[in-house]
């Protein structure tokens, strides 16, 4: 059974966490539909448990630095940083361009750690504002889709992505399902994603599928981008095997991980030590 409470008191941590900004109790209720009263009785206790923090000259609400650095405790558990940036630099130097890489989080891809590979020049770097993954628009949601069953890619696309929505992508982002379709059958076919002037004007990018060990589950993605005038077909083409041997070495690091972390746990290690991603 589902906590109303607690659901809206993720609501209100996650509509704090857009751009770190703050708001008027006002604003609070009315973007997430509740009323007044009750958004206030829910930030009450969020303040108290320490989460968010009143300004005592606005009286607006944002949130403290807890969510932060319970985050980066986690990023720093997961094994990421220790295990997979080195690889994601490798790639980014190879390749001089900007790396991602996402991981599959319940019904979602969420950008996790990323690498810039150019030193000079046109140089491409995304906003890091936001982690969730649009699903049509980028070259890692469509790897992702590729792998899963028509019903499912399309139902998760039009959950995490806005297919259709004016001015929110770039030119050439597909603005219907059966352009959606078409896109993923040949994702699978070239057996890469590939996202031309798509999330963002003028920018090309390239991504493959990570799996926990050679035939286990898609557990994320791997991504080269870069400006469209420099990630030309021919230059696609070269990127391909190293984003390729990458996302192998990836795949390789999941399963050993997950097994770490479950024979430390069984022998009663401490938390901190353990290491899964």
């Amino acid at each position: 059974m589902s906590h109303v409470p607690a659901e809206r008191c993720l609501s209100i941590i996650q509509l704090l966490a857009d751009q770190a900004g703050e708001m008027p109790l006002g604003e609070i209720a009315e973007r997430l539909d509740l009323p007044k009263s009750g958004a206030h009785r829910l930030l009450a206790t969020l303040v108290d448990l320490g989460w968010v923090e009143k300004d005592p000259q606005t009286s607006f609400y944002r949130l403290t630095m807890r969510l932060a650095i319970l985050g980066q405790q986690f990023y720093v558990a997961t094994g990421i940083p220790d295990l997979c940036q080195p690889l994601l630099d490798r790639l980014a130097r190879e390749s001089r361009e900007f790396v991602r890489m996402a991981v599959v989080d319940s019904a979602a891809l969420v950008w996790v750690a990323h690498a810039q590979g150019a030193r000079g020049g046109l140089m491409y770097q995304p906003s890091l504002a936001t982690n969730v993954v649009p699903l049509h628009a980028t070259a890692s949601g469509k790897a992702w889709l590729a792998t899963l069953d028509t019903d499912q890619a399309v139902e998760l696309a039009l959950k995490h992505g806005g297919i259709g929505a004016e001015g929110a992508y770039g030119p050439n982002a597909v603005r219907t399902i059966g352009a959606l379709m078409t896109e993923l059958e040949e994702t699978r076919r070239r057996g890469y994603g590939l996202a031309n002037s798509e999330a963002e004007p003028g920018v090309t990018a390239i991504a493959v599928v990570i799996r926990s060990g050679n035939d286990g589950p898609v557990v994320g993605t791997v991504s080269v981008a870069g400006p469209g005038v420099r990630m030309t077909e021919a230059r696609v083409r070269e990127l391909v095997p190293a984003l390729d041997a990458t996302a192998a070495e990836l795949s390789d690091f999941w399963p050993l991980r997950t097994r770490r972390f479950r024979a430390e746990a069984a022998d009663g290690s401490p938390a901190h030590r353990r290491v899964a991603v």
